[in-house]
C-alpha cells in the first residue's frame, strides 16, 4: 500500500506523541519539552526528551529518536500500516484506500498571457456582467492589471520578495459559523463569469500581456501544491500593498504593519479569472485546491473575490489554504474558506497555532474568529487559536490539554456562541482526566477579544482569561436558564442532564462524583447524596450485608455498570500500574497480574446481578421502577426472590429522600468488598504459603489502603464544608 509523504506527514504532525510514549514512561515538563526515563532502555536519570512542537522524541543515552509512526513501530511492535491506522484513528486523518491524492499535479504548457479588459468597479459593490470598461460611473475605481501602480519596483515575480513567510514550523487556523462554499451565488444564474470576459479579451496584443508570477518556462515539470500555495500566497499579499482601500479595511481594524508580515495578510482582487491570469501554467493545481471552480455554465472562476485574504498555515507553517473576508458585511457570505484539498483538511487545522508556537505560548485560548486570533496576538496574549468553521474535535483539545492542563474557550455570548460551547465541552469531556481543566469565558457586553481588547485594553483581557468559569459553574448556569428550577421536575431534569454529561468523562474519574454532588448541592441538597443514601439503606434494613446492598444499588441504578465500577477503582488505586521489582515480575504468574473481576469475588447472587444488567443495559426503560422490575424478571430464580422482598420498600426509602445518584455509596460498597477479598486472599496465602503471590498481593492491598484513606479524608473536607 503507497500512502502519499503529505498523508504522513499529516499524521505525525497532529498525533498527540506526549499522549503516546505517556502509556510507557511518565513524562514531566521541562521547559518547552517534557522529560523521563527512556523506555527503550533501562535508567535512573531520566535522559529521554519529547519535543511537542516538532512532535520528535529523542534518548541521549541510547540515541533513539524519531517520530509518531517510528514510536509505534520500535516499541509497540506495530507494522507500518498499523502505526498508520492507529494514527488516523487517533487524528481523524483518512488515509485513502484506493486512488491516492497527491500533491503534486500536472503543468500545462504556458500559452501567451494576457490580460482581461480593464475591470471596473466601486469597492464593495456586487460587479454588473453588462458594465463594460467604458461604462464606469463617476468617482469608481479603475483596476487595470496593466496599470503602473500594478507594475511597482518591488513586485518582481514570484520569487523576488525579501521577507518571504517562514516555512519551519507548525501552524493552524480557522472560523466559525461560516461557509465554505460560496456556490448559492452563482445558482440563479447560469451565465457567470459574465461573457463579456471571455470576449473582451479579443484582439489584445502582447504589449497588453500582463505581468504573471508564474515566470518557469518548464511547461514539462510537475507543479507542487504546496509551492503553488505559497506563490498564490505571495500574489495576494503583494495585492493587499497596492489596493489601498483593502489595506485601509485592517489598518481600520487596528493591524499593525508587523501583523501583515507575520500572518501574511493580503487581498484578492476584483475580477473573475485573476488567478488563471496569474498562473496560467497551473489551472489543475488551482483547481485541485478549490481556489478555481467552474459554474453550471461550465465556466472557471475564482473563489476569492474582493475579499481580504487569511493564509492558513499548517504545523510546519507552509501555507495550505485561505479565508476569505468581505469588505462590506453586507455582502454574504461573510466569510469564506478555500475547500478541502489533498493539503488541506479543515477539521484539523487550527488558525493561529503556528505563531502561536513560534512565541513559545503557554496558555491556550480558544476563539472564534481569525480577527481575535490576531487581536489577542498583537499585544502579547499568545496561545489564542480558531476552528475552521467546523467544532474543534477530540484529539485537538486532547493536544492542547497535553501542552498546558487548561484550555480556555472563549466563544460569544450569543445563542450560537453558547452553543458551540457547549458542543465543545461535550466533545471535550472525553479527554478531561481528573488532571485536566477547561475554563469559559464570555465576555460582558457581547464584546469578542478583538472588540474587548479596543474598548478595555490588553490587560483588562487579561483578567477575564484568568477569572474564565471553571466547567463545573459553567455546566450549572447553561443548564439553569434552560430549566425551571423552581420545580422539582425542573431540578431533575438538569440533575438527568448532569448524570448523563458525567458519563463521557474517562474511566476512573473522581471528577463525575464530585461534579454530580456539587451540583446536587446547589439544587439545595444539604448533604451530600452518598451520606442521604447511606442513611436511607439504614433506615430501611441495618442488617443487609454489603453484597445485598449493593444489589439493590445496582437494580435503582444500573447505569452504574456502563463504566466497571472494580475496574475504576482498580485504575484510581494505581494498582493497574503496579510496579514490580524484575525478579518478582518474572516469576509471577498472569494470573495474579490480572485485574480484579467480579468472578473473583466468589458471590453468586452479586455475579447474576451484575451480568444481567450488563448483558440488558441497552433494553432498559428510563424508568428506574419499570427497569427495576426488567432486571429482577431476567436474574435467577433465588436471586429474583431474595431482591424481590427487599425492592419496594428500598426503592420508597431513597425517593422518599429525593436521591439522585447513588455513584459515591456504589464505590464505597464495592471498596468494602474488594478490601475484603484482598484480605482473605492474604490470609489463604499465608496458610498455603506462595511468597510471589503473597508479595504480589501486600503491594496491591497497600496501594488500595492508600487510596481508601485519601478517599476518606476527602470525604471529611466535604462534611466540614457542609456543616460550615
Amino acid at each position: 500500500m503507497s500512502i502519499p509523504n503529505h498523508i504522513l506527514e499529516q499524521l505525525n504532525s497532529q498525533a498527540d506523541l506526549v499522549s503516546i510514549i505517556g502509556r510507557h514512561t511518565t513524562l514531566k515538563r521541562a521547559g518547552s519539552e517534557y522529560k523521563g526515563c527512556c523506555p527503550f532502555h533501562g535508567e535512573k536519570s531520566p535522559s529521554f526528551y519529547v519535543n511537542p512542537q516538532k512532535n520528535i522524541y529523542h534518548c541521549f543515552g541510547c540515541s533513539v529518536g524519531g517520530n509518531a509512526i517510528s514510536f509505534l513501530r520500535d516499541y509497540e511492535n506495530l507494522t507500518f500500516i498499523e502505526a498508520v491506522n492507529e494514527l488516523s484513528q487517533q487524528t481523524g486523518i483518512e488515509v485513502p484506500k484506493e486512488e491516492q491524492q497527491n500533491v503534486s499535479y500536472q503543468r500545462s504548457k504556458k500559452p501567451p498571457t494576457v490580460k482581461p479588459a480593464a475591470v471596473t468597479q466601486a469597492p464593495n459593490k456586487p460587479l454588473n456582467p453588462e458594465q463594460t470598461s467604458t461604462d464606469v460611473p463617476s468617482g469608481h475605481m479603475v483596476l487595470d492589471y496593466n496599470d503602473s501602480n500594478y507594475k511597482d519596483s518591488n513586485y518582481k515575480d514570484s520569487n523576488s520578495y525579501e521577507n518571504p513567510p517562514p516555512l519551519d514550523a507548525y501552524g493552524y487556523d480557522s472560523i466559525p459559523y461560516m461557509t465554505d462554499d460560496e456556490g448559492s451565488e452563482y445558482q440563479a444564474d447560469n451565465n457567470y463569469p459574465p461573457a463579456w470576459l471571455a470576449s473582451g479579451m479579443a484582439g489584445l496584443h502582447d504589449s497588453d500581456i500582463n505581468h504573471s508570477f508564474d515566470n518557469d518556462n518548464d511547461s514539462n515539470e510537475d507543479g507542487n501544491l504546496y509551492e503553488l500555495l505559497e506563490k498564490i500566497q505571495q500574489f495576494y499579499q503583494h495585492n493587499l500593498s497596492i489596493h489601498p482601500h483593502a489595506k485601509h479595511y485592517f489598518l481600520s481594524r487596528g493591524i499593525s504593519d508587523e501583523i501583515f508580515d507575520t500572518f501574511g495578510l493580503g487581498y484578492a482582487p476584483f475580477g473573475w479569472q485573476h488567478l488563471e491570469h496569474q498562473f496560467p501554467q497551473d489551472i489543475e493545481g488551482l483547481k485541485a485546491l478549490g481556489l478555481v471552480r467552474r459554474s453550471e455554465s461550465g465556466r472557471d472562476y475564482d473563489l476569492l473575490r474582493d475579499r481580504v485574504i487569511f493564509p492558513i498555515r499548517d504545523n510546519q507553517g507552509r501555507t495550505i489554504g485561505f479565508g476569505g473576508r468581505a469588505l462590506d458585511d453586507e455582502v454574504k457570505p461573510k466569510y469564506i474558506n478555500s475547500s478541502d484539498s489533498p493539503v488541506f483538511h479543515k477539521q484539523h487545522v487550527l488558525y493561529g497555532y503556528y505563531e502561536s508556537r513560534q512565541k513559545r505560548a503557554n496558555d491556550w485560548l480558544v476563539v472564534e474568529g481569525y480577527m481575535d486570533v490576531i487581536a489577542l496576538y498583537q499585544v502579547g496574549i499568545y496561545g489564542a487559536i480558531a476552528s475552521m468553521g467546523t467544532a474543534i474535535n477530540e484529539s485537538q483539545i486532547s493536544r492542547l490539554l497535553t501542552l498546558n492542563p487548561t484550555l480556555t474557550l472563549s466563544f460569544d455570548g450569543d445563542s450560537a456562541g453558547q452553543k458551540a460551547a457547549w458542543r465543545t465541552l461535550e466533545v471535550a469531556l472525553p479527554v478531561l482526566s481528573d488532571d485536566k481543566e477547561m475554563r469559559f469565558l464570555t465576555l460582558p457586553n457581547n464584546h469578542d477579544p478583538d472588540t474587548f481588547i479596543k474598548s478595555q485594553g490588553a490587560d483588562a483581557m487579561r483578567e477575564q482569561i484568568v477569572n474564565a468559569m471553571p466547567l463545573s459553574q459553567y455546566i450549572f448556569a447553561y443548564l439553569s436558564e434552560r430549566h425551571d428550577l423552581s420545580l422539582v421536575e425542573g431540578k431533575a431534569k438538569l440533575m438527568s442532564q448532569v448524570r448523563a454529561l458525567t458519563t463521557a468523562l474517562p474511566k476512573g474519574s473522581s471528577f463525575r462524583y464530585l461534579l454530580n454532588n456539587d451540583i446536587y448541592q446547589k439544587l439545595g441538597g444539604k448533604r451530600s447524596q452518598n451520606i442521604e443514601a447511606k442513611d436511607a439503606l439504614l433506615d430501611f434494613d441495618g442488617e443487609m450485608t454489603v453484597s445485598q446492598q449493593l444489589q439493590l444499588c445496582f437494580v435503582f441504578q444500573p447505569r452504574a455498570l456502563i463504566d466497571d465500577p472494580i475496574e475504576a477503582i482498580w485504575q484510581q488505586a494505581g494498582i493497574h500500574e503496579l510496579h514490580l521489582p524484575a525478579h518478582l515480575k518474572q516469576k509471577a504468574s498472569a494470573d495474579v497480574l490480572r485485574p480484579l473481576a467480579w468472578e473473583d469475588l466468589q458471590d453468586e447472587a452479586l455475579l447474576d446481578v451484575v451480568s444481567t444488567i450488563k448483558r440488558c443495559l441497552n433494553y432498559l426503560p428510563k424508568d428506574a421502577n419499570a427497569a427495576a422490575h426488567f432486571i429482577l424478571s431476567n436474574v435467577k430464580p433465588l436471586t429474583q426472590e431474595t431482591l424481590s422482598r427487599d425492592w419496594g420498600s428500598f426503592y420508597k426509602a431513597l425517593t422518599s429522600r429525593n436521591i439522585l445518584s447513588l455513584d459515591g455509596l456504589v464505590e464505597e460498597l464495592v471498596s468494602q468488598l474488594i478490601e475484603r477479598h484482598m484480605k482473605k486472599k492474604t490470609q489463604d496465602l499465608i496458610k498455603n504459603p506462595d511468597n510471589i503471590k503473597l508479595a504480589i498481593v501486600r503491594k496491591q492491598a497497600q496501594l488500595l489502603n492508600n487510596w481508601l484513606r485519601a478517599q476518606q479524608a476527602e470525604q471529611s473536607a466535604q462534611m466540614a464544608t457542609v456543616k460550615s
